[in-house]
């Protein structure tokens, strides 16, 4: 295990931050770290990188310790945080250059890595351009870059595609896939969970300072206990009628999402969505969408934690 935590803890003050998390993340593994906004996980990811000691525990990365060997850590690894931090005097290619340097690869290899993350993160054209002319998104794309500059050996990214346009995303994804098939062990934060399902052979869940649940997105989506009928009212204000109605005839306590989607387990889908079709027609209410689907790692996410992942940032204090 290239990354190793054993019962983290971290208080600020009367509030527990971290309780006891254990997290353990194989060699070349993509590991997804979920939660909601103020679980944890951004803790987490500081105590691992060295900049916050821990309570109590202890953590490894590639064998060395956090607290202990924290200058060695941090020269294995490579770290984009939830905010942009580059040199806004410098342009976007000495940014990156001396980041290489720091690495200490020889100037040309500095160089060559720095041309490869502009390109990859469609920043080529602002290369030569000071970084204070960037836009929010272009100082985003310029901090991964940075982190992976070095190819490190282990690469932890907080939220790292947060205020990226779909098709930078996607380039990203593929970025990281191939620094993970040579051989980079991945450790990622991340608000949108396709971008879990899409990347991470392992997702654990976090929630309270607690660590929840682990598997992989399927064996994640097995706990739901098979498929999900979701039906949506034409009228909002009746979405709590229509969960009362799906929770009568599924079995099940229905959840409400925030877009006004009302969802449920079932067992026999054929027949309960023509008995809660029926039911809904017979009460009156006007359905706009109503169907039968596997579950989605979002609905994981509702049913582990009651808390959905498209609020705000999390709070400067616990992360």
């Amino acid at each position: 295990m290239i990354i190793q935590a054993n019962g983290i803890e971290v208080d600020f003050g009367s509030v527990k931050a971290l309780d006891g998390v254990s997290l353990s993340v194989a060699d070349g593994e993509v590991r997804g770290l979920l939660g909601p906004n103020g679980a944890g996980k951004t803790t987490l990811v500081n105590v691992l990188t060295t900049l916050l000691t821990p309570t109590a525990g202890t953590a490894t990365v590639d064998g060395l310790d956090v607290c202990t060997q924290s200058r060695e850590v941090r020269s294995r690894i490579g770290l984009a945080g939830q905010y942009a931090a580059v040199d806004n005097l410098l342009t976007g290619r000495e940014n990156l250059e001396i980041v290489g340097r720091l690495y200490q690869l020889p100037k040309a290899v500095a160089k060559a890595r720095a041309d490869e993350a502009l390109e990859r993160l469609s920043l080529t054209d602002a290369g030569d351009r000071q970084v204070r002319t960037y836009s929010g998104g272009m100082r985003r794309r310029l901090d991964l870059g940075a982190s992976l500059v070095g190819r490190p050996k282990v690469l932890i990214l907080d939220e790292p595609t947060t205020g990226l346009d779909p098709r930078t995303r996607i380039e990203l994804w593929e970025f990281l896939r191939e620094l993970v098939g040579e051989g980079t062990t991945v450790l990622l934060t991340t608000q949108y969970l396709e971008e879990a399902d899409e990347l991470a052979d392992q997702i654990s869940v976090i929630d309270s300072g607690k660590l929840i649940a682990e598997g992989t997105a399927d064996e994640l989506k097995a706990q739901m206990g098979g498929d999900l009928l979701v039906a949506r009212p034409a009228d909002r204000e009746l979405v709590a009628q229509v969960a009362e109605i799906v929770s009568g005839l599924t079995g099940s306590e229905a959840r409400i999402s925030e877009t006004g989607e009302v969802s449920a387990p079932v067992s026999n889908k054929v027949e309960t969505l023509v008995r809660v079709a029926s039911a809904l027609k017979d009460a009156g209410i006007q359905i706009s969408e109503i169907a039968v689907q596997q579950p989605t790692l979002d609905d994981v996410f509702l049913s582990l934690t009651g808390d959905d992942t498209s609020t705000d940032e999390e709070s400067s204090v616990i992360q």
